[in-house]
């Protein structure tokens, strides 16, 4: 015997006022150029709030870049050269 479902319950009535933006989509699109202008007064006003690193700073963050690059590139480098032995050089004796 198939099961009955209970009805679905309505969805409970809005909780506050209700805002229909309608002006919104009234409006017509500003050129593009104007957009492209008020873009970059904001990236403007936005560069001027960031904190830029001193010198000090800036070397000695580009040193500790440096060297954690160099010690990756030297741990790939020796993880390779230990796998191509393992894997072409050792199994290739074994046959």
């Amino acid at each position: 015997m198939a099961e009955v479902l209970p009805a679905v319950q309505q969805a409970a009535a809005t909780q506050g006022i209700e805002v229909v933006a309608t002006e919104a989509l009234a409006t017509t699109k500003r050129n593009w150029v104007l957009r492209a202008v008020d873009f970059l007064r904001e990236v403007r006003a936005e560069i001027r709030k960031v904190t830029w690193p001193t010198w000090d700073e800036l070397k000695k963050a580009t040193g500790v870049i440096i060297v954690f690059v160099a010690a990756l590139g030297l741990l790939i480098g020796f993880m390779d050269t230990t796998l191509q032995f393992v894997l072409v050089t050792s199994i290739a004796k074994l046959f």
